[in-house]
Formats: structure tokens, sequence, C-alpha cells
């Protein structure tokens, strides 16, 4: 499954899960009606700040985590000096 489709049905299982409508939402995130069925349409072209304000309102984290690659480039979270876990 693309992360977009992942990341619709997540959006859109949490905000019936919290009986809020898609206006709900919209409205206690801080971005439009629009945006909200964009993110649950699984548009692959929206703001990150706002994708985050409505995570953050469903009580959602975005997380980055690293996958195995045959490259020597190092993961961003070597780069960063984090360490993985």
């Amino acid at each position: 499954m693309a992360f977009e489709q992942a990341l619709a049905e997540s959006v859109r299982a949490r905000r019936v899960a919290e009986h809020l409508t898609q206006a709900d939402l919209a409205d206690l995130s801080g971005v439009s009606e629009r945006f909200v069925r964009s993110v649950e349409r699984g548009k692959s072209t929206i703001r990150l700040e706002s994708l985050l304000a409505v995570l953050r309102t469903l009580g959602l984290d975005l997380a980055v985590t690293g996958r195995h690659r045959e490259s020597d480039v190092p993961a961003v979270t070597e780069m960063s000096g984090l360490k993985k876990r």
C-alpha cells in the first residue's frame, strides 16, 4: 500500500472513531475542509505544516523510519547523530 493511501485510511479511521465530521476536523485543526478531504483521498501534494496540524488534532504522529538500503549513503538518523532503535 502506498504511503499516501495508508495515511488517508489512518486519518479517516481516527476521525470517524472520534465522531468528527470533516468540517469538525478542519475547524479544530485550523485547515480547510477541502484540505481534510484531500488528505482522506490520499492526495500526494499536501502541505506538511497543515498535515501535522490535522494529525496533532487527532492525536496521531508522523514518524520517519529507516529502510534497508543497498547504497552507502547513511540514513538520516545516522547523519543526525541519532541512534537507531
